[in-house]
């Protein structure tokens, strides 16, 4: 009977590591995303992280013909690319990103976190 609870347990384990695994850190998919930086903070009640807005142009729904914007919300985990944000808001950038299926306090509070910016204009 104990040898069967501790498999049982063990399974359950491994299951719930699984789970965390691919909620939490396996990146779900990676891109560019191009726009207008809108901001760059830095906030948090214990955990302070890294966050920003690009603005993005294109056509959308609504009266045809009409120019939208969508907005992308994301984290940062680099300093050095926060900085690089943060002292240039208002350029256009491309910024690349990786995509995750949940947020984890210090890493911020969005399933995006850009590592990296491609181009700066």
């Amino acid at each position: 009977m104990k040898k069967t609870w501790w498999i049982t347990l063990g399974v359950i384990v491994l299951l719930l590591g699984v789970f965390v695994w691919y909620k939490y850190f396996f990146v779900f998919g990676e891109g560019v995303k191009s726009g207008y930086l809108n901001y760059a903070i830095k906030k948090g009640y214990v955990f302070k992280t890294y966050e920003g807005k690009l603005i993005q142009e294109g056509f959308g729904r609504g009266k045809t013909g009409s120019i939208t914007s969508y907005e992308f919300e994301f984290s940062v985990n680099d300093p050095e690319v926060f900085k690089q944000l943060e002292t240039n808001s208002g350029k256009s950038f491309d910024l690349h990103y990786k995509e995750y299926k949940g947020a984890l306090p210090w890493r911020g509070n969005t399933r995006y976190v850009v590592d990296k910016v491609v181009n700066m204009k």
